[in-house]
Protein backbone atom coordinates (compact mmCIF):
# COMPACT_ATOMS: atom_id res chain seq x y z
CA UNK A 1 0.00 0.00 0.00
CA UNK A 2 2.65 2.53 1.03
CA UNK A 3 4.43 2.27 -2.33
CA UNK A 4 1.62 4.47 -3.71
CA UNK A 5 3.29 7.38 -1.91
CA UNK A 6 6.75 6.79 -3.40
CA UNK A 7 6.38 9.81 -5.60
CA UNK A 8 9.12 12.28 -6.47
CA UNK A 9 12.73 12.52 -5.44
CA UNK A 10 13.60 13.13 -1.84
CA UNK A 11 15.80 16.11 -1.02
CA UNK A 12 19.34 15.62 0.16
CA UNK A 13 20.22 16.36 3.77
CA UNK A 14 23.13 16.98 6.08
CA UNK A 15 23.93 16.82 9.77
CA UNK A 16 24.24 20.29 11.31
CA UNK A 17 25.21 21.76 14.65
CA UNK A 18 23.66 24.83 16.23
CA UNK A 19 25.18 26.88 19.04
CA UNK A 20 23.15 26.62 22.21
CA UNK A 21 23.59 28.22 25.62
CA UNK A 22 26.32 26.23 27.36
CA UNK A 23 26.95 26.62 31.09
CA UNK A 24 27.00 23.10 32.54
CA UNK A 25 28.08 22.86 36.17
CA UNK A 26 31.43 21.16 36.55
CA UNK A 27 30.80 20.05 40.15
CA UNK A 28 27.19 19.43 41.16
CA UNK A 29 28.03 18.52 44.75
CA UNK A 30 29.96 21.76 45.22
CA UNK A 31 27.07 23.81 43.80
CA UNK A 32 24.60 22.15 46.18
CA UNK A 33 26.97 22.57 49.12
CA UNK A 34 27.33 26.29 48.38
CA UNK A 35 23.56 26.74 48.60
CA UNK A 36 23.30 24.79 51.85
CA UNK A 37 26.09 26.97 53.27
CA UNK A 38 23.84 30.03 53.19
CA UNK A 39 22.92 31.18 56.71
CA UNK A 40 19.18 31.03 56.07
CA UNK A 41 19.40 27.46 54.80
CA UNK A 42 21.64 26.31 57.65
CA UNK A 43 19.26 27.81 60.18
CA UNK A 44 16.29 25.97 58.64
CA UNK A 45 17.59 22.51 59.56
CA UNK A 46 18.30 21.66 63.19
CA UNK A 47 20.04 18.58 64.61
CA UNK A 48 17.74 15.60 64.92
CA UNK A 49 15.14 16.88 62.46
CA UNK A 50 13.76 14.51 59.85
CA UNK A 51 14.10 16.06 56.40
CA UNK A 52 12.17 14.92 53.32
CA UNK A 53 13.73 15.58 49.91
CA UNK A 54 11.53 15.29 46.84
CA UNK A 55 12.37 13.00 43.95
CA UNK A 56 10.50 13.81 40.76
CA UNK A 57 9.71 11.92 37.56
CA UNK A 58 11.44 14.28 35.13
CA UNK A 59 14.74 13.37 33.54
CA UNK A 60 16.72 16.20 35.11
CA UNK A 61 20.42 16.14 34.34
CA UNK A 62 22.41 14.57 37.20
CA UNK A 63 19.42 14.61 39.56
CA UNK A 64 20.92 11.64 41.39
CA UNK A 65 23.98 13.76 42.18
CA UNK A 66 21.78 16.63 43.37
CA UNK A 67 19.86 14.38 45.76
CA UNK A 68 23.00 12.64 47.01
CA UNK A 69 24.64 15.99 47.70
CA UNK A 70 21.50 17.40 49.35
CA UNK A 71 21.22 14.34 51.61
CA UNK A 72 24.90 14.72 52.57
CA UNK A 73 24.43 18.39 53.40
CA UNK A 74 21.37 17.64 55.55
CA UNK A 75 23.42 15.09 57.50
CA UNK A 76 26.21 17.67 57.99
CA UNK A 77 23.63 19.92 59.65
CA UNK A 78 22.54 17.08 61.93
CA UNK A 79 19.36 16.25 60.06
CA UNK A 80 18.05 12.83 59.06
CA UNK A 81 17.29 12.88 55.32
CA UNK A 82 14.97 10.67 53.33
CA UNK A 83 13.52 10.87 49.84
CA UNK A 84 9.82 10.88 48.95
CA UNK A 85 8.64 10.40 45.36
CA UNK A 86 6.86 13.59 44.29
CA UNK A 87 5.43 12.98 40.88
CA UNK A 88 1.65 13.16 41.02
CA UNK A 89 0.22 10.09 39.29
CA UNK A 90 3.34 9.05 37.41
CA UNK A 91 4.78 5.57 37.78
CA UNK A 92 1.36 4.06 37.30
CA UNK A 93 0.16 5.87 40.45
CA UNK A 94 1.68 3.17 42.68
CA UNK A 95 4.42 3.42 45.29
CA UNK A 96 6.42 0.65 43.63
CA UNK A 97 6.00 2.27 40.24
CA UNK A 98 7.24 5.62 41.51
CA UNK A 99 10.27 3.98 43.12
CA UNK A 100 10.98 2.32 39.78
CA UNK A 101 10.87 5.71 38.06
CA UNK A 102 13.40 7.06 40.56
CA UNK A 103 15.64 4.05 40.05
CA UNK A 104 15.72 4.78 36.31
CA UNK A 105 17.41 8.05 37.20
CA UNK A 106 19.90 6.41 39.53
CA UNK A 107 17.94 7.40 42.61
CA UNK A 108 18.17 4.40 44.93
CA UNK A 109 18.81 4.16 48.64
CA UNK A 110 22.30 2.84 48.02
CA UNK A 111 23.15 5.59 45.52
CA UNK A 112 21.66 8.51 47.47
CA UNK A 113 22.74 7.31 50.87
CA UNK A 114 19.39 7.69 52.61
CA UNK A 115 16.01 5.91 52.76
CA UNK A 116 13.32 6.26 50.10
CA UNK A 117 9.86 6.26 51.64
CA UNK A 118 7.21 5.83 49.01
CA UNK A 119 3.48 5.88 49.49
CA UNK A 120 0.49 7.12 47.55
CA UNK A 121 -1.28 8.14 50.75
CA UNK A 122 -2.14 11.81 51.10
CA UNK A 123 -3.33 14.12 53.83
CA UNK A 124 -5.93 16.79 53.23
CA UNK A 125 -4.35 20.06 54.35
CA UNK A 126 -7.54 22.04 53.85
CA UNK A 127 -9.54 23.86 51.20
CA UNK A 128 -9.17 27.03 49.21
CA UNK A 129 -12.61 28.58 49.14
CA UNK A 130 -13.89 30.72 46.30
CA UNK A 131 -10.92 29.93 44.03
CA UNK A 132 -11.53 31.56 40.62
CA UNK A 133 -11.87 29.01 37.83
CA UNK A 134 -13.40 29.16 34.38
CA UNK A 135 -17.10 29.76 34.72
CA UNK A 136 -17.06 30.79 38.35
CA UNK A 137 -15.42 29.76 41.61
CA UNK A 138 -14.60 26.44 43.27
CA UNK A 139 -13.71 25.01 46.65
CA UNK A 140 -10.37 23.36 45.91
CA UNK A 141 -8.94 20.65 48.21
CA UNK A 142 -5.22 20.75 48.95
CA UNK A 143 -3.53 17.34 49.20
CA UNK A 144 -0.04 16.57 50.49
CA UNK A 145 2.12 13.44 50.63
CA UNK A 146 1.19 11.75 53.91
CA UNK A 147 4.69 10.38 54.51
CA UNK A 148 6.29 13.79 54.11
CA UNK A 149 3.56 15.44 56.16
CA UNK A 150 3.63 13.00 59.09
CA UNK A 151 7.23 11.76 59.16
CA UNK A 152 9.22 14.86 58.26
CA UNK A 153 9.88 17.96 60.30
CA UNK A 154 11.16 19.73 57.19
CA UNK A 155 10.29 19.18 53.52
CA UNK A 156 12.61 20.47 50.79
CA UNK A 157 11.10 20.49 47.30
CA UNK A 158 13.72 20.03 44.58
CA UNK A 159 12.62 20.77 41.04
CA UNK A 160 13.63 22.06 37.62
CA UNK A 161 12.26 25.43 36.56
CA UNK A 162 11.28 25.45 32.89
CA UNK A 163 8.46 26.34 30.50
CA UNK A 164 5.61 23.85 30.76
CA UNK A 165 4.45 21.81 27.80
CA UNK A 166 0.70 22.14 28.44
CA UNK A 167 0.08 25.66 29.67
CA UNK A 168 1.77 29.04 30.05
CA UNK A 169 1.72 31.58 32.83
CA UNK A 170 3.89 33.48 35.29
CA UNK A 171 4.50 30.18 37.13
CA UNK A 172 4.93 26.97 35.14
CA UNK A 173 7.16 23.97 35.92
CA UNK A 174 9.23 24.45 39.04
CA UNK A 175 9.11 24.48 42.82
CA UNK A 176 5.52 25.64 43.15
CA UNK A 177 4.29 22.94 40.78
CA UNK A 178 6.33 20.36 42.71
CA UNK A 179 4.65 21.52 45.93
CA UNK A 180 1.15 21.72 44.50
CA UNK A 181 1.01 18.67 42.22
CA UNK A 182 4.12 16.54 42.78
CA UNK A 183 3.61 16.30 46.53
CA UNK A 184 -0.14 16.10 46.01
CA UNK A 185 0.32 12.59 44.58
CA UNK A 186 -2.44 11.08 42.46
CA UNK A 187 -5.25 12.83 44.36
CA UNK A 188 -3.60 16.20 43.93
CA UNK A 189 -2.87 15.61 40.26
CA UNK A 190 -6.43 14.45 39.65
CA UNK A 191 -7.81 17.53 41.41
CA UNK A 192 -5.79 19.84 39.20
CA UNK A 193 -6.56 18.06 35.98
CA UNK A 194 -10.28 18.01 36.76
CA UNK A 195 -10.26 21.76 36.10
CA UNK A 196 -8.22 21.47 32.89
CA UNK A 197 -4.86 22.89 31.88
CA UNK A 198 -6.44 26.29 31.23
CA UNK A 199 -6.70 26.77 35.00
CA UNK A 200 -3.18 25.63 35.95
CA UNK A 201 -1.73 29.13 35.80
CA UNK A 202 -4.12 30.13 38.59
CA UNK A 203 -4.40 26.90 40.56
CA UNK A 204 -0.68 26.10 40.94
CA UNK A 205 0.20 29.40 42.66
CA UNK A 206 -2.93 29.29 44.83
CA UNK A 207 -2.42 25.71 46.05
CA UNK A 208 1.33 26.19 46.46
CA UNK A 209 0.79 29.34 48.56
CA UNK A 210 -1.64 27.45 50.79
CA UNK A 211 0.80 24.57 51.25
CA UNK A 212 3.84 26.77 51.81
CA UNK A 213 1.93 28.69 54.48
CA UNK A 214 1.75 25.52 56.60
CA UNK A 215 5.38 26.13 57.61
CA UNK A 216 6.86 22.72 56.85
CA UNK A 217 8.79 23.95 53.80
CA UNK A 218 11.50 26.53 54.70
CA UNK A 219 13.06 26.71 51.22
CA UNK A 220 13.20 24.94 47.88
CA UNK A 221 16.11 23.93 45.68
CA UNK A 222 15.57 25.26 42.15
CA UNK A 223 17.42 23.70 39.21
CA UNK A 224 17.96 25.09 35.71
CA UNK A 225 19.43 23.37 32.65
CA UNK A 226 21.30 24.96 29.78
CA UNK A 227 20.56 24.60 26.07
CA UNK A 228 22.25 21.20 26.03
CA UNK A 229 20.03 19.82 28.78
CA UNK A 230 22.88 19.98 31.30
CA UNK A 231 22.42 21.18 34.84
CA UNK A 232 23.62 24.79 34.86
CA UNK A 233 22.23 26.44 37.99
CA UNK A 234 21.29 25.38 41.53
CA UNK A 235 19.65 27.87 43.86
CA UNK A 236 18.18 27.56 47.34
CA UNK A 237 15.15 29.86 47.40
CA UNK A 238 13.64 30.80 50.80
CA UNK A 239 9.92 30.15 50.95
CA UNK A 240 8.86 33.82 51.19
CA UNK A 241 10.71 34.47 47.90
CA UNK A 242 9.72 31.37 45.95
CA UNK A 243 6.83 32.83 43.97
CA UNK A 244 8.68 35.96 42.81
CA UNK A 245 12.05 34.31 42.26
CA UNK A 246 10.56 31.41 40.33
CA UNK A 247 9.07 33.84 37.82
CA UNK A 248 12.52 35.32 37.27
CA UNK A 249 14.10 31.89 36.92
CA UNK A 250 11.41 30.87 34.42
CA UNK A 251 12.35 33.75 32.15
CA UNK A 252 15.99 32.71 32.41
CA UNK A 253 15.05 29.12 31.54
CA UNK A 254 13.16 30.38 28.47
CA UNK A 255 16.26 32.18 27.29
CA UNK A 256 18.44 29.12 27.81
CA UNK A 257 16.16 26.41 26.41
CA UNK A 258 16.95 24.86 23.01
CA UNK A 259 14.73 25.43 20.01
CA UNK A 260 14.86 24.50 16.37
CA UNK A 261 15.84 27.44 14.16
CA UNK A 262 13.93 28.58 11.10
CA UNK A 263 10.36 29.57 10.30
CA UNK A 264 8.89 26.44 8.68
CA UNK A 265 9.49 22.68 8.75
CA UNK A 266 7.39 20.31 6.67
CA UNK A 267 8.28 17.06 8.43
CA UNK A 268 9.95 16.74 11.82
CA UNK A 269 11.25 13.24 12.61
CA UNK A 270 11.80 12.53 16.33
CA UNK A 271 13.92 9.49 17.13
CA UNK A 272 12.46 9.01 20.63
CA UNK A 273 9.84 10.34 23.01
CA UNK A 274 9.44 9.53 26.70
CA UNK A 275 8.55 10.76 30.18
CA UNK A 276 12.25 11.37 30.84
CA UNK A 277 12.26 13.84 27.94
CA UNK A 278 9.04 15.65 28.79
CA UNK A 279 5.89 15.06 30.76
CA UNK A 280 4.08 14.83 27.44
CA UNK A 281 6.80 12.74 25.79
CA UNK A 282 8.03 15.56 23.59
CA UNK A 283 8.40 19.21 24.52
CA UNK A 284 5.52 21.07 22.92
CA UNK A 285 7.68 24.20 22.92
CA UNK A 286 9.88 22.41 20.38
CA UNK A 287 7.38 20.50 18.24
CA UNK A 288 5.03 23.48 18.34
CA UNK A 289 1.92 21.40 18.73
CA UNK A 290 -0.51 20.46 21.46
CA UNK A 291 -2.79 17.60 20.44
CA UNK A 292 -3.48 18.81 16.94
CA UNK A 293 -3.41 22.49 17.77
CA UNK A 294 -0.47 24.57 16.55
CA UNK A 295 1.10 26.82 19.16
CA UNK A 296 2.29 30.39 18.70
CA UNK A 297 5.95 29.60 18.17
CA UNK A 298 8.39 29.16 15.34
CA UNK A 299 9.12 27.10 13.41
CA UNK A 300 5.70 26.08 12.14
CA UNK A 301 5.68 22.32 11.61
CA UNK A 302 3.24 20.44 9.40
CA UNK A 303 3.80 16.77 10.26
CA UNK A 304 5.46 14.85 13.08
CA UNK A 305 7.01 11.38 12.94
CA UNK A 306 8.11 9.34 15.97
CA UNK A 307 10.60 6.47 15.64
CA UNK A 308 10.97 5.12 19.18
CA UNK A 309 10.37 5.31 22.92
CA UNK A 310 13.20 6.02 25.36
CA UNK A 311 14.24 3.09 27.59
CA UNK A 312 13.60 5.16 30.73
CA UNK A 313 9.94 5.76 29.87
CA UNK A 314 9.31 2.01 30.27
CA UNK A 315 6.54 1.93 27.72
CA UNK A 316 4.74 5.06 28.92
CA UNK A 317 3.87 6.64 25.59
CA UNK A 318 1.95 9.63 26.88
CA UNK A 319 2.07 12.27 24.16
CA UNK A 320 2.13 9.88 21.22
CA UNK A 321 -1.11 11.57 20.22
CA UNK A 322 0.95 14.61 19.19
CA UNK A 323 2.33 12.63 16.26
CA UNK A 324 0.95 11.88 12.81
CA UNK A 325 3.05 8.82 11.94
CA UNK A 326 4.76 6.22 14.14
CA UNK A 327 6.89 3.16 13.51
CA UNK A 328 5.34 -0.17 14.42
CA UNK A 329 8.10 -0.76 16.98
CA UNK A 330 6.84 2.28 18.91
CA UNK A 331 3.28 1.00 19.07
CA UNK A 332 4.41 -2.47 20.11
CA UNK A 333 6.40 -1.11 23.06
CA UNK A 334 3.52 0.83 24.60
CA UNK A 335 2.62 0.00 28.19
CA UNK A 336 -1.05 0.84 27.96
CA UNK A 337 -1.69 0.63 31.71
CA UNK A 338 0.83 3.35 32.62
CA UNK A 339 -0.01 5.42 29.54
CA UNK A 340 -3.73 5.33 30.21
CA UNK A 341 -3.27 6.09 33.91
CA UNK A 342 -1.24 9.13 32.92
CA UNK A 343 -3.61 10.55 30.30
CA UNK A 344 -6.79 9.80 32.24
CA UNK A 345 -5.41 11.54 35.33
CA UNK A 346 -4.45 14.47 33.09
CA UNK A 347 -7.96 14.48 31.59
CA UNK A 348 -6.26 14.33 28.20
CA UNK A 349 -7.13 11.03 26.49
CA UNK A 350 -5.96 12.50 23.19
CA UNK A 351 -2.43 11.98 24.53
CA UNK A 352 -2.82 8.23 24.00
CA UNK A 353 -4.38 8.34 20.53
CA UNK A 354 -2.36 6.37 18.01
CA UNK A 355 -0.86 7.81 14.83
CA UNK A 356 -0.69 6.11 11.45
CA UNK A 357 1.49 3.03 11.93
CA UNK A 358 4.17 2.05 9.41
CA UNK A 359 6.98 -0.47 9.42
CA UNK A 360 9.97 1.46 8.12
CA UNK A 361 11.61 4.87 8.11
CA UNK A 362 11.13 5.18 4.38
CA UNK A 363 7.40 4.58 4.74
CA UNK A 364 7.18 7.01 7.63
CA UNK A 365 8.85 9.80 5.69
CA UNK A 366 6.84 9.19 2.53
CA UNK A 367 3.51 9.04 4.37
CA UNK A 368 4.31 12.19 6.35
CA UNK A 369 5.21 14.03 3.16
CA UNK A 370 2.01 12.81 1.51
CA UNK A 371 0.08 14.40 4.40
CA UNK A 372 1.74 17.79 3.92
CA UNK A 373 -0.01 20.63 2.13
CA UNK A 374 1.57 22.34 -0.86
CA UNK A 375 4.90 20.54 -0.62
CA UNK A 376 6.83 18.80 -3.39
CA UNK A 377 8.98 16.02 -2.00
CA UNK A 378 12.19 17.30 -3.63
CA UNK A 379 11.79 20.69 -1.95
CA UNK A 380 10.57 19.39 1.41
CA UNK A 381 11.99 20.96 4.55
CA UNK A 382 12.80 17.91 6.67
CA UNK A 383 14.44 17.81 10.10
CA UNK A 384 15.42 14.79 12.17
CA UNK A 385 16.27 15.10 15.86
CA UNK A 386 17.27 12.68 18.61
CA UNK A 387 14.56 14.01 20.94
CA UNK A 388 13.22 17.39 21.97
CA UNK A 389 15.76 17.70 24.77
CA UNK A 390 18.86 17.35 22.58
CA UNK A 391 18.90 19.87 19.74
CA UNK A 392 22.55 20.76 19.32
CA UNK A 393 23.01 18.35 16.40
CA UNK A 394 20.30 17.31 13.96
CA UNK A 395 19.70 16.45 10.32
CA UNK A 396 18.26 19.07 7.99
CA UNK A 397 17.27 18.79 4.33
CA UNK A 398 18.94 20.97 1.72
CA UNK A 399 15.96 23.30 1.04
CA UNK A 400 16.10 24.40 4.69
CA UNK A 401 19.82 25.15 4.80
CA UNK A 402 19.88 28.77 3.51
CA UNK A 403 17.52 29.82 6.28
CA UNK A 404 19.45 27.92 8.95
CA UNK A 405 22.85 29.22 7.87
CA UNK A 406 21.52 32.77 7.76
CA UNK A 407 21.00 32.66 11.54
CA UNK A 408 24.77 32.57 12.06
CA UNK A 409 24.26 29.86 14.69
CA UNK A 410 24.33 26.77 12.47
CA UNK A 411 27.24 24.97 10.80
CA UNK A 412 27.39 21.93 8.52
CA UNK A 413 29.16 18.91 9.97
CA UNK A 414 29.85 17.17 6.65
CA UNK A 415 28.97 17.21 2.98
CA UNK A 416 25.35 17.19 1.86
CA UNK A 417 24.24 13.66 0.99
CA UNK A 418 21.25 11.61 -0.10
CA UNK A 419 18.81 10.42 2.51
CA UNK A 420 20.11 6.86 2.77
CA UNK A 421 18.19 3.77 3.83
CA UNK A 422 19.55 0.30 4.56
CA UNK A 423 18.25 -2.97 3.15
CA UNK A 424 15.38 -2.83 5.67
CA UNK A 425 14.41 0.69 4.58
CA UNK A 426 15.56 2.17 7.88
CA UNK A 427 17.82 5.21 8.12
CA UNK A 428 21.43 4.14 7.77
CA UNK A 429 22.44 6.70 10.35
CA UNK A 430 20.37 5.28 13.18
CA UNK A 431 22.05 7.12 16.04
CA UNK A 432 22.28 10.88 16.21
Amino acid sequence: MWELFEQGELPRWVKVRQRLYNAALADVAAAVAAEFAQPGVRAAIRPGQRVALTGGSRGIDRIDQVLRAAAAEVRKLGGEPFVVPAMGSHGGATAAGQCAVLAEYGITEAAIGCPIRASMDTDLLGYIDDQPVAGGTARVPVWFDATAHRQADVVIPIGRVKPHTDFHGAIESGLMKMVAIGLGKQKGADTFHSYGFTEFHRLIPAVARFTLAQGQIPFGLALLEDGHGRLAHVEAVPTPQIEVREQELLQLAREWMPRLPGERIDVLIVDAIGKDISGIGADTNVVNRYYGQALEFLPRIQRLVVRGLTPATEGNATGIGLFDVALRRVIERIDYASTYMNVVTAKAPEGARLPIMVDTDRQALRVALACCLRVESASARIVRIRDTKHLEEFWASEPLLPELLATGRVELLHAIEDIAFDESDMFKDDII
